[in-house]
């Protein structure tokens, strides 16, 4: 933006424009404190679905839920209003994923089967795409560890979603699966290959979210486990290749032989 070659602030520039709508829109697209914000409250949000989803219910958790979808809720309805393309928003799967987090945290006024929500509301966990993304663009200790990051996520993502869907389709037909906990100890030692066995999903179904568990879930674990052992990478584009993934230790770029130059300071 052209105010922002004139050194002034988020908040100067904010006030500098005319319409509410503008203002809420640089809130969202520019606004590098807001967005920070933003992003801190949709961890804390992830953070409190993965506590509570283990927890037995209290009415104060019923509250909190209040009043996290009240502020999950407004949040949504402030994008909408600045969505340029509202039609394509409404249609996006990560809308229709926070519309059924939203009503998950809102419905217990209406709806009694508590605890079948609380878990529904798992699919929170998805917004950690969009709270790594704020991250790395914002942080370089985040951006230089992306893979690494991505990894986590991806695998967390994975379990919680997965174990709320084994809860939810194996409650009252499985013996064996009785809480949330049940539905991640079976996730995760399936994932693992650990596979002690005392816990198995029953019917055809579940025979094939097991296959699905043991392909995916496997796969996601390696990945992880490769990021985490794996010598990190200077992203320094190559100026005559555009290569973006060097050694640390690296003069010359190893697609093309060009010269590339990287902090050498640079953490291992």
């Amino acid at each position: 933006m052209p105010a922002a070659s004139n050194g002034l602030s988020d908040t100067q520039r904010l006030f500098k424009l005319k319409t509410g709508r503008a203002r809420v829109r640089f809130l969202y697209e520019a606004h590098s404190g807001f967005r920070f914000s933003m992003a801190g409250f949709d961890l804390v949000t992830v953070l409190f679905v993965f506590v509570t989803t283990v927890l037995p219910p209290h009415d104060w958790l019923l509250w909190v839920d209040y009043g996290l979808g009240g502020v999950l809720l407004a949040d949504f309805c402030a994008r909408f209003w600045i969505a340029r393309h509202r039609r394509r928003f409404l249609l996006s799967v990560w809308t229709l994923v926070d519309l059924v987090v939203i009503l998950s945290m809102l419905a217990p006024m209406l709806i009694s089967n508590y605890a079948f929500l609380r878990v529904v509301r798992a699919l929170r966990v998805l917004r950690s795409y969009a709270v790594l993304r704020t991250l790395r663009r914002g942080n370089s200790w985040f951006a230089e560890r992306g893979e690494l990051m991505l990894a986590v996520v991806n695998l967390v993502v994975f379990v919680f979603v997965v174990s709320a869907f084994v809860y939810v389709t194996q409650l009252g037909v499985n013996e064996k699966i009785v809480t949330y906990v049940d539905a991640l100890y079976f996730t995760v030692t399936t994932l693992t290959t650990t596979g002690f066995g005392d816990i198995t999903l029953v019917g055809t179904h579940g025979r094939l979210l097991s296959v699905l568990v043991m392909m995916l879930g496997c796969g996601l674990f390696l990945k992880f486990a490769q990021s985490l052992f794996r010598p990190n990478k200077a992203h320094v584009e190559c100026p005559a290749c555009g290569l973006s993934r060097h050694d640390f230790d690296a003069v010359h770029c190893k697609h093309c032989g060009g010269v590339v130059h990287i902090d050498k300071t640079h953490p291992d």
